[in-house]
């Protein structure tokens, strides 16, 4: 396993030993495609059905108390944007090396991830609720967590690059529970 052969590492040569013991496959696998274009699928399906629940502009959202660290709005657009890329690049490296139980497991975790995620703004948006968004964010987090542990035990790479995902998750949480904190009423409506 020496010889190149188009930037690739072609097979050794009959009678001949392979001094490589372990080749590490790239991402361009037919399979990881495939996976690709898939997970692409399910988070672009995961951005229009949480989109369709926000409503920034509404009176109620602008009512509420938000704390000076919050970005401005265009910001969450800016972030999420290329954290859904990143995630379909991570889900379907990940599922184009993972095998029977393995990649069963993770699109297990994948699938309830980005059913949390777009539940996210339909708890917090729709019911117009901080505190159900908070709920919601909370088991976010955790299947954040989850997901990169499933994905590690496939490719740290993959695993790796869903991190931003999870730290922004993260603050939306703390942000989260600054709203709650601030719109103390009942069902964090703000007071009029």
């Amino acid at each position: 396993m020496g010889r190149t052969h188009g930037g690739r590492l072609a097979p050794p040569r009959p009678g001949t030993r392979s001094r490589v013991t372990h080749v590490n496959e790239d991402s361009s696998r037919p399979g990881t495609a495939v996976w690709t274009v898939c997970a692409a699928a399910a988070v672009t399906a995961t951005a229009v059905a949480g989109a369709r629940a926000v409503e920034a502009d509404s009176d109620w959202y602008r009512a509420l108390r938000k704390p000076p660290w919050q970005p401005p709005p265009w910001a969450f657009g800016a972030v999420w944007t290329p954290l859904y890329g990143t995630i379909a690049w991570s889900a379907g490296r990940a599922l184009g090396r993972a095998r029977g139980r393995d990649r069963a497991r993770l699109i297990g975790a994948l699938a309830a991830d980005l059913a949390l995620n777009a539940g996210w703004n339909h708890l917090f948006f729709a019911r117009r609720n901080p505190r159900a968004g908070l709920a919601g964010t909370v088991l976010l987090d955790l299947a954040n967590a989850h997901l990169i542990r499933r994905t590690a035990a496939v490719d740290r790479t993959a695993a790796a690059s869903l991190t931003p995902y999870a730290a922004w998750c993260l603050f939306a949480t703390a942000l989260n529970l600054s709203l709650v904190r601030r719109n103390r009423t009942p069902g964090g409506s703000p007071g009029h």
